[in-house]
């Protein structure tokens, strides 16, 4: 079993509706929505949402990890609902599709500080509930392939993209061939013009479990951040 700490707006959320539908899946419920459900969808749409739908509808914080054998699912509950309790809500002031590599994502127009410092806060203060790495997990992430900075903080913090290589990003595909990326572009930039351009409330911290290696990742607790409109 591995544990996440992730943003996800809340279940209500018109955003997080629109996301479970495209990606085929709602990380909340565990409802599974056929390409019926959710418009006009590319052939390979399948192929190309498989990867960010098993891990639902988020922005990584800190990334999937297994429990300390020091600790308990409670503990790991406890103190993310403590830290939500004293964290402000706050909002990235502009929502747009990126491309990152080959793969297209929901990302804020810029860096933005407070999300950065955010992002950070959840790292160190979750850090004594992760287990060590195996050294099957360190291979997986291919360190030959990292920067310095990155295979320093995979061997520290257990994740190469955390702190000064954080870059937020809500995932709405797997790999997209260069030939299918310009369309795939205009789809998603018309699927979701009523959230691009506008600001992202991070309104919560969202706990997800990973049951067992490779199956999809659900929402265990969604705790909304001190001051968030409910």
């Amino acid at each position: 079993m591995r544990y996440a700490l992730y943003f996800t707006p809340p279940k209500a959320d018109p955003l997080t509706a629109l996301a479970a539908r495209w990606l085929g899946r709602d990380a909340f419920s565990g409802e599974i929505f056929s390409d019926k459900a959710i418009g006009f969808v590319p052939e390979d749409h399948a192929e190309i949402i498989a990867e960010p739908s098993r891990y639902g509808f988020h922005g990584t914080l800190k990334a999937p990890f297994e429990l300390a054998a020091s600790v308990t699912e409670r503990d790991l509950l406890d103190v993310a609902t403590d830290f939500a309790a004293r964290t402000p809500a706050f909002a990235i002031p502009e929502l747009v599709l990126g491309q990152l590599g080959h793969f297209f994502a929901l990302v804020p127009a810029m860096v933005y500080q407070p999300l950065q410092d955010f992002a950070a806060q959840v790292v160190k203060t979750f850090e004594p509930f992760r287990a060590a790495l195996s050294d099957h997990d360190i291979v997986r992430r291919k360190p030959e392939g990292l920067t310095e900075p990155q295979r320093a903080n995979l061997l520290r913090w257990g994740y190469p993209y955390v702190l000064d290589e954080f870059r937020f990003h809500m995932t709405l595909t797997g790999r997209v061939t260069t030939e299918r990326q310009a369309g795939i572009h205009d789809l998603l930039r018309d699927r979701f013009s009523d959230h691009i351009g506008k600001p992202l409330a991070i309104s919560g911290l969202a706990v997800f479990v990973e049951e067992e290696r490779g199956a999809p990742f659900t929402v265990r607790s969604w705790l909304p951040l001190a001051g968030a409109q409910s």
